[in-house]
C-alpha cells in the first residue's frame, strides 16, 4: 500500500486516489466474497466483517450486498444493523456508534471533489469523516454527506439527504434535511430497569 497517500487520504488532504487502486480492488474483492456468502452463514459473515472493516462490535448485522471504497476507516459499534444495498465511500473514517439502524439503500459519502472544474480534471479528491451517534435511525435511502456528524438518538426520515450535521434528539427529514422535532432525551435508568426486568421475567 501507497502509505504516504493514504496518510494523506485520511488526514482530509488533497490526494491522487489513482495510487490506492489496489487497496480499492482488495476491498472489492472482500465485499464481492462477503456478499456471495448464504445468509444463515453467520461465522463466516462475522470473520469476512472482521477482516474487511477497521472495527466491529459484538451483535452487528450487515444485510448483503454491501459495498465500501476500502474497508478498514469504518467501525461499527455493537448491535448496529445495516439492512440491504448499504454503501460507504470510506476515505475518511466512517464512524457508527451503537445500535445505529440504517435502513435500505443508505449511502455514506466521505470523498470531496474540486468544484473548479480546471481543478477537477487533475483527478485529485479529498475526504471528511462522518460520525453517526448511539441509537440513530437513518431511514431507507438516506444519503449522508462529507463531513458530517449526527447526534445520538436522532431519526432521519427516509430518503433525506443529510448536507449539514444535526444535533441529538431530533427528527430531520428532507433535502437538505432539517430539523422538524425535537425528541425528549431518553432516560437511560428506565431502559436499564426495563431490560433487568425482562431478563429476570424471560
Amino acid at each position: 500500500m501507497d502509505t504516504e497517500t493514504y496518510d494523506l487520504m485520511v488526514s482530509g488532504a488533497w490526494y491522487d486516489p489513482s495510487k490506492l487502486s489496489p487497496e480499492r480492488v482488495r476491498a472489492q474483492t472482500a465485499c464481492a466474497d462477503y456478499n456471495a456468502l448464504r445468509p444463515l452463514d453467520m461465522p463466516r459473515r462475522t470473520r469476512a466483517l472482521r477482516s474487511l472493516l477497521g472495527a466491529l462490535g459484538e451483535g452487528v448485522v450487515v444485510e448483503q450486498p454491501f459495498r465500501c471504497d476500502y474497508g478498514r476507516n469504518i467501525a461499527l459499534g455493537e448491535r448496529t444493523f445495516l439492512n440491504y444495498g448499504c454503501v460507504m465511500l470510506d476515505c475518511a473514517p466512517i464512524t457508527l456508534g451503537r445500535h445505529v439502524l440504517v435502513g435500505p439503500g443508505c449511502h455514506f459519502y466521505t470523498a470531496i471533489h474540486p468544484i473548479d472544474p480546471l481543478e477537477r480534471m487533475t483527478d485529485r479528491e479529498r475526504a471528511e469523516p462522518i460520525a453517526i451517534g448511539d441509537n440513530v435511525w437513518l431511514g431507507g435511502h438516506v444519503t449522508v454527506l462529507p463531513g458530517v456528524t449526527i447526534g445520538e438518538n436522532t431519526v432521519v426520515g427516509a430518503g433525506s439527504v443529510v448536507t449539514r450535521s444535526l444535533p441529538a434528539n431530533v427528527v430531520a427529514v428532507g433535502n437538505p434535511a432539517r430539523v422538524v422535532r425535537e425528541l425528549p432525551a431518553p432516560n437511560l435508568r428506565s431502559l436499564d430497569a426495563c431490560a433487568s426486568s425482562a431478563e429476570v421475567t424471560e
